[in-house]
Formats: C-alpha cells, structure tokens, sequence
C-alpha cells in the first residue's frame, strides 16, 4: 500500500511543479510587485502603497470601471437570458436534436484569432456583412463602423463575447433542465397549467441552483476578457471598449509599468472575490434545492 502511495505521488509531480512554478510563485511576485515601481529595463524600487493610491486617485482608472461594469452587465444577461432561452429549445426531443447542440457549442471551441478574423470582416463599415444587411433592409442607411465608432465599440464586443461564449452556458442549461424530473412538468401541465406558466411556476425554482452557478461563472468571465478585445478593437476607439482586464495589458506589455499592472490586477481580483462572494450572500433568497 506504501509502494502505491508514492507511485501516486510521482505521477501528481508534474502538475504540481507546474501549479507551483506557473501558478503560486507568479501570483506571489506580482502581489510583491504590485508595490514596486518598476518599468522591466531598472530593478523595482519599493514604493508601498502608491501604485494603489494613484488607481483610486485615477479618473481613467474610474472611466475604465464604468465600462467593465457595462461590459459584464451586457454580458451576464445577454449569456445567461440567451443560453437558457436556446437551452430550453435544445431540450426537447427532435429530430438531429444533437447536431443543433453540437452547432450551438462549436463557436466555444472556436480560435479566438479565427473569431475576431470572421467578425471584424462582418463589422467593417466596408463591405460587412452585418452592413449589407441593414442596406438591404433600408437602402438609404449609411454604413456604421460597429467597432471604429465610441458609441458602438463597447456593445459590439459584448455582442461578440457572448456570441463566442453562450454555446457553453447553453450546455450546462439543458444537463440542469434534463435533471428535472419529467412527471412535476406532467403533474402542473394536468393541472392546468400552459407551458408558459409551468416553465415559471415549475422549471425554473427548480433550475435555480443551475442558474446559480451559470451566474457565478459569467460574472468571472465577464471580468476577464481579453482575447476578442485584443484582435477587434484593442481598447479602442479613445479606450471606449476597454476593459479592465485589458487595461491591465496596456499597463503591463505596452506602457512597461509592471508595478501599476500588478496593483490593477490586484485590484480586479478584490472585485471579483467580493461579486462572487456577494453572489453566494445571495443565493440564500432565491436558490432552490
């Protein structure tokens, strides 16, 4: 039995040393280095809580949140109403039943250079496709520049986001719909009740610990986007679909201030450990079990 002890801790090793090496040593040097000024070409000077002063004391930095929080407001809702909207749709027994599933859950194993490839040719203001469609609907529409205009960046790459991303929530739907049993919807549907009214007095109460967690995740995810951001708009235009998790990008690998990125990225990790901290505090009021 001894034998079989370290047999298992040989083969955990590896991943350990990775958790270790890629994980637990680099959030420990950037929590130090959040009180560094440091640019990567001059060792870091010790500046303690500066870098946190001058975030709060920061107008961008604020600018920047206001759009973080329109940003996962769009796409929390736009996820978790349009996920178990098509879950429900997936849920019944049809014919090709698991095609249609399978189509719905391809854009999440998507490249993320293959999705901002496709989509920054649908959202040109030349010759896109979602343009041409708008002509074609009223010929004397001029042509928007989805991601080039201030007052459309933000909501096309919240669009994007939860295009890519919904297929996987849409999954995790229809397994918490498919743990229903069958006879409670039976039951309500003998008793009168339409299928309007059973799906709100009956599948959702009992939906709700699955919706709980769809929330949880969608919340982190909405605060952790970059990918998409990245190969569309790059913050842009003036910063208006930048995020805070990109912000902290720019602050790291395009302005070199280590220090600052650090501090931001401390930051972020306060505000998503007291979202899913509040969401937890929630649940008690509306999850059912």
């Amino acid at each position: 039995m001894h034998l079989y002890k370290k047999s298992a801790y040989l083969f955990l090793l590896p991943m350990l040393v990775g958790l270790l090496v890629f994980r637990l040593i680099p959030i420990v040097m950037s929590f130090l280095a959040s009180f560094t000024d440091w640019n990567v070409y001059s060792p870091p000077k010790w500046i303690g809580l500066d870098n946190y002063k001058q975030i709060l004391a920061s107008a961008e930095f604020w600018e920047i949140m206001k759009r973080t929080a329109q940003f996962a407001v769009i796409f929390t809702a736009g996820v978790c109403v349009i996920g178990l909207f098509f879950a429900v749709l997936l849920n019944e027994k049809m014919r090709g039943i698991r095609f249609f599933r399978a189509v719905f859950f391809l854009p999440v194993i998507t490249s993320v250079a293959a999705v901002g490839l496709i989509w920054n040719w649908m959202l040109s203001p030349q010759g896109g496709l979602l343009n041409a469609l708008l002509k074609l609907l009223e010929p004397s529409v001029d042509s928007i520049s989805w991601l080039g205009d201030k007052n459309y960046a933000l909501y096309s790459l919240a669009f994007v986001y939860v295009w890519k991303s919904v297929g996987y929530q849409t999954i995790i739907f229809i397994a918490g719909l498919q743990a229903i049993p069958h006879e409670l919807r039976e039951a309500a549907k003998m008793d009168g009740a339409g299928p309007v009214l059973s799906f709100f007095r009956v599948t959702l109460p009992l939906l709700t610990p699955t919706l709980f967690f769809v929330l949880v995740i969608t919340v982190v995810e909405s605060l952790n986007t970059f990918g998409i951001t990245y190969t569309l708009t790059e913050g842009g235009p003036y910063n208006s679909s930048t995020t805070l998790s990109y912000y902290i990008f720019q602050n790291a690998f395009v302005h070199y201030r280590m220090g600052y990125a650090s501090g931001l990225s401390y930051v972020l990790f306060l505000i998503t450990v007291l979202l899913t901290g509040l969401n937890f505090w929630l649940k008690r009021k509306w999850v059912n079990y």
